[in-house]
């Protein structure tokens, strides 16, 4: 037997009791001759002694190093009172050993684990030695929580009558927006699978099936770049489709899992309860983001009609001018608003941030020169801006001059920590644009999922601009992170072939890509709606981590690379023979 008990389980009930314990060296110190050494599992430290008279042979103790994986057997004794440990569960008894096992050695670590540069290192060598990185406290602690997480929520979907289905790996390469990764079939020379984005076109054919609640964790994967929020290559969701509802019951319905998972698995405080609604237009325009943190307001106004009137040109030429203030931000220097704030706004593509503060009932500093003291006291009731505050401007087209301002509104909330660590922001984004148009093609294309339904139906689409249809197209969002995009589903063969039409794709092509969803729809589909969020940004939310690697056991690089085991790699010309594949480079 390698262990009786665990290495967090003791405590003063054992005493005088014969355990067995195994794991990890933590801690070795040698005093006058007593050996101590810190045991440590995945359920936490025990402290064990050696004493040579009592412990056979002595010799091996005295040769432990760290992480030094050994078994010990001995008898739980009372620590004096005052040599309690507090801060261990097991703080207030050690194990006197008696019999001592080395399972395993270890060679020089190639970084500490627990006593120094906790996360510093160079993350290349970290995500190389992932297995030992997880060893460390906090990266372990995220992967329970993960699971924590996963087992509440498929708790939560079995007692609402879902049922867990799991959907195909490999199949067909369809236009959803990322790009596929292909995986060639050897019994069909030529042709390919494709790994799935989503189980996207299964979960609506279960709903065809009379499967009225669905759900899975499922993987996707997506050939997209790496970014904080999201790994490249794969990743996994609370897969979810539900028949017979309406948006607003499908919300009711879902509501309580995130609130539960907010308040009773992570024990922290939800901003909003229901949650708030936001059209996404309402969302651009108030907040310059379609995934605002909502722990604090700060809101963007339209300052368009009042700019005009100004002497200075940028304003008067430009189609919509929007204004931020941000309170006691006239404390701001001229370094920090052009290197930082300025910043900011131009990488979301505006051209300049001008600004002026507001010190004793009057404007200073950068453009108050082109207001006339009336314009002022227009802008001042507009806007309610107070002595002390800074109004940063953006004047562009209607997205540019609301994500500029949301980029400031973010940095700003950063810099004068206004979001409560402690609180969740959740909302739904409804109402998402149904088409968007490229700025630099003109091409009209889907804005969302595209088996999503238009609001208005096929009339919509045969008498909208496209541009001004929305979708029954939903996001849930929480302290500035979209968790998830979700929808009411399109069940109408004829909408389906009219919304593909209207960004290019004509029938023949609508039957080749989708054909089995315009069978499906034929034989009776029942209305069916659902979302998908993110487990890894879920874990990120609650947590409070800001990059996702943190929340992944065996994460890529930002190369989209797995150091750790060398993927992807090249395989040997027979098994590229066998599948009938030539590589070619391809030329920079």
């Amino acid at each position: 037997m390698y262990r009786t008990h665990t290495c967090g389980e003791l405590n003063k009930e054992h005493q005088g009791k014969i355990v067995t314990l195994a794991g990890w060296v933590h801690k070795r110190r040698n005093l006058g001759g007593l050996i101590f050494v810190d045991v440590r599992d995945r359920y936490g430290l025990t402290q064990v002694v050696f004493h040579p008279d009592k412990v056979k042979d002595f010799s091996i103790a005295d040769g432990l190093k760290y992480e030094y994986v050994i078994k010990v057997t001995g008898t739980v004794v009372m620590r004096d009172e005052k040599n309690f440990n507090k801060e261990l569960s097991t703080g207030e008894i050690e194990l006197e050993v008696a019999e001592i096992e080395v399972l395993s050695t270890a060679k020089t670590l190639p970084f500490e684990i627990f006593e120094t540069n906790k996360g510093l290192e160079d993350e290349e060598l970290r995500l190389k030695y992932r297995f030992l990185e997880i060893r460390r406290e906090k990266l372990k602690q995220n992967l329970l929580f993960r699971s924590k997480m996963e087992m509440y929520i498929r708790q939560y979907m079995e007692s609402r009558n879902f049922v867990n289905v799991a959907t195909p790996i490999l199949t067909v390469s369809s236009p959803e927006g990322a790009r596929d990764f292909l995986v060639p079939s050897r019994v069909h020379p030529g042709k390919f699978y494709a790994l799935p984005q989503a189980p996207q076109q299964y979960k609506q054919l279960l709903m065809v099936a009379g499967i009225d609640r669905y759900y899975q964790i499922a993987p996707c994967m997506r050939d997209e770049d790496p970014r904080a929020d999201r790994s490249p290559g794969e990743f996994y969701q609370l897969d979810c489709e539900v028949s017979f509802m309406t948006q607003d019951e499908f919300f009711t319905l879902m509501e309580p899992l995130f609130v539960e998972l907010t308040e009773q698995v992570t024990g922290k405080k939800v901003t909003n309860n229901p949650f708030p609604r936001i059209p996404y237009k309402t969302c651009l325009e108030t907040y310059g983001s379609d995934r605002p943190d909502l722990r604090f307001d700060m809101p963007i106004v339209e300052v368009t009609e009042l700019t005009h009137k100004t002497t200075f040109e940028i304003f008067k030429s430009a189609p919509f001018v929007r204004a931020l203030v941000i309170p006691g931000g006239g404390a701001f220097t001229r370094k920090e608003i052009d290197e930082e704030f300025t910043d900011v706004a131009r990488r979301a593509h505006a051209k300049g941030l001008p600004w002026m503060k507001m010190t004793t009932e009057t404007f200073e500093g950068g453009i108050a020169k082109f207001f006339t003291p009336e314009q002022m006291d227009e802008l001042t009731k507009l806007i309610h801006i107070k002595p002390g505050d800074i109004v940063f401007f953006s004047a562009d087209t209607w997205t540019t001059s609301c994500t500029a301002l949301g980029a400031v509104r973010h940095l700003a909330g950063k810099k004068f920590n206004l979001a409560n660590p402690n609180e969740i922001a959740w909302a739904w984004v409804v109402d998402f644009p149904f088409y968007e148009q490229d700025e630099d093609t003109g091409k009209i294309d889907f804005a969302h999922n595209p088996f999503s339904m238009p609001q208005g139906g096929l009339e919509a689409l045969n008498t909208k601009n496209p541009l001004d249809i929305l979708a029954f197209q939903y996001d849930i969002i929480a302290n500035g992170l979209e968790l998830s995009s979700g929808g009411v589903r399109n069940k109408d063969p004829e909408i389906m072939y009219k919304a593909f039409e209207i960004v290019g794709y004509g029938k023949d092509v609508v039957d080749k890509k989708f054909g089995h969803m315009i069978r499906a729809f034929e034989f009776g589909a029942p209305p069916h709606c659902g979302f998908a969020p993110g487990i890894e940004r879920l874990v990120m939310l609650l947590t409070g981590e800001d990059n996702i690697r943190a929340v992944v056991p065996f994460p890529k690089n930002q190369k989209a690379e797995e150091v750790m085991v060398g993927s992807p790699a090249e395989v040997s010309e027979e098994q590229l023979k066998e599948l009938g594949i030539e590589v070619k480079k391809i030329q920079e």
